[in-house]
């Protein structure tokens, strides 16, 4: 089961996990947007996606709109492939057969 080794353990966590499939299909989404789809603290989130910015599977990008403070999160090249591996490695992993 050497497929094992190619879990990426930055997006093995389970909220780090949602948050990057999230963005792998929405490509964007705000602070708010993730705490609601994914029912994650605020706390929580902030230091996951902390996580995977600093690995540069995302971006965020801070700033304040109409007097309130907007964090979006967009998903790097980098986190896209990564994504796509750790998908590809899990499935080899559970004995799936590949997606086309």
């Amino acid at each position: 089961m050497a497929d094992i080794d190619k879990i990426d353990d930055v997006i093995h966590g389970r909220l780090r996990m949602g948050i990057m499939a999230y963005l792998a299909n929405a490509e964007t989404a705000t602070f708010s947007e993730l705490k609601d789809k994914l029912e994650a603290s605020q706390g929580n989130l902030s230091v996951q996606i902390r996580k995977l910015e600093e690995a540069e599977y995302l971006t965020v990008d801070k700033r304040i709109v109409g007097r309130k403070p907007l964090t979006t999160c967009r998903i790097t090249k980098k986190g896209r492939d990564a994504f796509a591996a750790y998908l590809k490695a899990l499935t080899n992993v559970l004995g799936l057969p590949p997606k086309d």
